[in-house]
């Protein structure tokens, strides 16, 4: 018996041991340091509206004395995660341009964590809910746009991962309430993997995505984590998606490149459609880059590859939001 318990007890030692390993391993690979809170002049308020039923919700930052017609910034969150989480991932980015650059930011909360983008494959509106990001996202803006006085035609939405994929559903079906959008870390889905049909023209649309990303392939392909998590089905290569939307505007012609060395040895090639009309479309490659939006304030999980601390991806986004030329659009009813 004395043999055979001392068996026993070397095997939990083992299995004790390589569980310590697994747990050291996880969490080398998903911890993140969260960034220092930066001093802000604004508040940040909580909102909430009815949307489809349901009671939807969002996170607003103001600035201190921001200026009647001002832009807004929608940030959506990617798979699982919150608006707080949001403006913590991008190390309160958009909130300190907020305060230099005088614009409105507001992070809405996807249902249960997940928005109703345009992949079939985890589709979320299968679960019987039925749920409509679209209207809640136009809605949201509507009410901020009445409250704040924020522009009306300087309105913009950026997303990373899951919320990158919604930006390109709010381009394709509500361009005429987003100005322009931002998508990081997502390609377009392909078209027997879209449900989107788009309602016309005239959003543009900025694609910023790393070349090393582990679960949303920039040459295209299938998206998943290791083949398990996060299932979405084909997408496009991110220069078939920038083209898509260069299509789409009728922006012809050879577009326009360029390349920057910056730290880390990572390089950012930008690509950009324009022609003499107000849209254009612009492909940010991060070479060296992962999954998420590349920033100085917070390193992401190393299970999503690299994490460059350049270029400044809410400063890249914003300069593209800022240069697009406003257009008139009518108030909310």
């Amino acid at each position: 018996m004395s043999r055979v318990l001392r068996f026993v007890f070397r095997g939990l030692i083992v299995l004790v041991a390589l569980v310590g390993v697994v747990g050291v391993l996880f969490g080398y690979l998903v911890y993140s340091p969260a960034p220092e809170v930066p001093p802000l002049s604004g508040t940040l308020t909580k909102g909430a509206i009815e949307a489809g039923g349901l009671k939807r919700t969002y996170l607003t930052y103001v600035p201190r004395r921001l200026a009647k017609g001002a832009p807004l910034v929608v940030v959506m969150h990617g798979s699982g995660e919150n608006g707080a989480q949001m403006r913590i991932a991008t190390g309160y980015g958009f909130d300190r341009l907020a305060d230099e650059r005088g614009f409105a930011v507001v992070y809405p909360n996807a249902y249960n964590g997940y928005w109703d983008a345009c992949n079939i494959v985890g589709d979320v509106s299968t679960n019987g809910l039925n749920i409509d990001d679209v209207g809640f996202l136009t809605g949201m803006v509507d009410t901020l746009i009445s409250e704040i006085g924020v522009d009306p035609g300087r309105v913009f939405a950026a997303g990373s991962s899951r919320g990158g994929f919604m930006a390109f559903r709010l381009a394709l079906e509500a361009p005429s309430r987003f100005r322009a959008v931002a998508a990081v870390s997502a390609n377009l889905p392909t078209p027997e993997n879209s449900k989107c049909k788009p309602a016309g023209e005239g959003a543009s649309v900025m694609i910023v995505n790393g070349t090393e990303d582990p679960l949303v392939p920039f040459d295209g392909g299938s998206v998943s984590l290791f083949g398990l998590f996060y299932r979405l089905g084909k997408v496009r290569s991110s220069r078939e998606s920038a083209q898509y939307f260069a299509d789409l505007n009728h922006i012809t012609g050879t577009p326009e490149t360029s390349q920057t060395r910056v730290a880390d040895g990572v390089n950012v090639e930008q690509v950009l459609w324009r022609n003499d009309s107000r849209v254009e479309v612009e492909l940010v490659a991060v070479r060296g880059g992962g999954h998420g939006i590349p920033q100085p304030y917070r390193r992401h999980p190393r299970l999503l590859g690299p994490s460059p601390k350049e270029p400044n991806g809410p400063a890249v986004i914003w300069a593209f939001f800022e240069r697009q030329r406003p257009v008139m659009s009518p108030l909310p009813d």
